[in-house]
């Protein structure tokens, strides 16, 4: 672990340049956490309003939308520190392995919260997810560079472009061609879908996400499985060719275009392939790509050139949650198993803080739905407030 220090309330292009840290991706990270937050912290998971719920299967709503999101930030910051990153290839390698390795671990150990049942302990996770993207996008930025006049490591644009195209293609022949035995190929279901198959083989039923059931309950797939990261590294590439794209031009206007691009793409492929985060489909990929460039765009126009067009007040969460991204999903993901522990004392017997939360909501907000989400809202500002001593001093903690 490493805590990097720059000066607190960096903002603007001239601070930007000067502690290389891009304000638009301070706060798109820190979008991306909050929505993590809001998403996984209702007061009653039956009382979340529909946009912070993910779509059962096929389809896609906000929720949907976060951790792509926060995939396409890796790939910005990849961007940005590409040259320092190829200077010295055997100490990045050794970087690079700590990262991933600290990552995974770190997932581990969240997901074995609260009980540490190790018998059913979820191997696959966000984090796993993030250090297996991570790694392998960072590879292949780093192999394909080009050394630029100045000798800096540059960027390969066209090389990512193929990078990009062959992924996709080859994850959609492998959904349409690769038969699951038993049950044949081209089966986009539950059970019957490849990655949901290679899962249960590879980490075996116990160790897959519980709440990944088929229609009888049964658990058959993990929404951050093994196969279907692959095609989630597209949008790690998204986010460095955004970065790059944001070095090159002063002009926001390409980024846009190539938003929309993205997400026609992906919904022109939805009757044929369907948009489906579960097992981050080929289409899924493209659109989710296309959403956070959209964001970024238009962050990146309000924040990064000149003084800033959004009020510091409104940005300013989300910069505190950015400058410590990972931090922050961390403490989120603790205080969420401990909401989850039955150990208050009620007239009705031992209740978790999540549902004695709910319930002093309630007391106080008529509508349900409305109360739940304040219950979210709450955690996420004990998020923020844990965190702000960090961001006063301008300390960024890395793994």
């Amino acid at each position: 672990m490493t805590i990097a220090a720059t000066p607190s309330g960096a903002h603007g292009a001239a601070s930007a340049r000067a502690t290389n840290r891009l304000p638009s991706l301070d706060v798109l990270r820190g979008l991306a956490v909050a929505g993590m937050i809001l998403v996984v912290s209702p007061g009653d998971w039956n009382m979340a309003y529909a946009p912070l719920k993910h779509a059962p299967w096929n389809g896609w709503t906000l929720a949907d939308m976060v951790f792509p999101t926060f995939l396409f930030s890796v790939g910005l910051a990849i961007s940005l520190s590409l040259t320092a990153l190829a200077r010295d290839k055997r100490a990045t390698a050794a970087k690079i392995t700590r990262r991933v390795l600290a990552l995974i671990s770190l997932g581990l150990v969240l997901n074995a919260l609260p009980y540490f049942d190790l018998a059913h302990l979820r191997l696959p996770g966000i984090l796993q997810r993030i250090a297996l993207c991570y790694a392998l996008a960072v590879t292949l930025c780093l192999a394909t560079a080009r050394i630029g006049p100045d000798g800096r490591a540059m960027v390969n644009q066209p090389a990512l472009l193929a990078a990009i195209a062959v992924i996709l293609l080859g994850y959609w022949a492998a959904l349409a061609w690769v038969p699951v035995p038993g049950i044949g190929a081209g089966h986009l279901d539950p059970g019957g879908s490849l990655p949901s198959w290679i899962d249960r083989g590879v980490f075996t039923v116990p160790h897959l996400w519980p709440y990944g059931t088929d229609a009888t309950g049964a658990v058959v797939y993990d929404p951050e499985g093994l196969l279907s990261t692959l095609p989630a590294i597209v949008n790690v590439l998204v986010g460095v060719l955004a970065g790059t794209a944001l070095k090159a031009s002063q002009s926001r206007l390409p980024l846009l275009v190539a938003a929309v691009l993205l997400i026609g793409a992906g919904l022109t492929l939805d009757p044929v392939l369907v948009v489906n985060k579960q097992i981050w489909t080929s289409s899924f990929a493209l659109f989710s790509g296309g959403f956070s460039l959209g964001v970024l765009a238009i962050l990146s126009a309000l924040l990064d050139r000149g003084p800033a067009a959004l009020p510091r007040a409104l940005t300013f969460p989300f910069r505190v949650l950015g400058g410590n991204a990972i931090l922050a999903f961390t403490l989120s993901q603790i205080l969420s198993a401990i909401g989850g522990v039955p150990v208050i004392a009620s007239a009705d017997g031992a209740i978790t803080p999540q549902a004695w939360g709910d319930r002093l909501a309630k007391a106080v907000i008529d509508d349900p739905y409305l109360a739940s989400f304040a219950c979210a809202l709450g955690i996420l500002g004990l998020v923020v407030l844990a965190l702000l001593p960090l961001h006063r001093r301008g300390l960024h903690v890395r793994l």
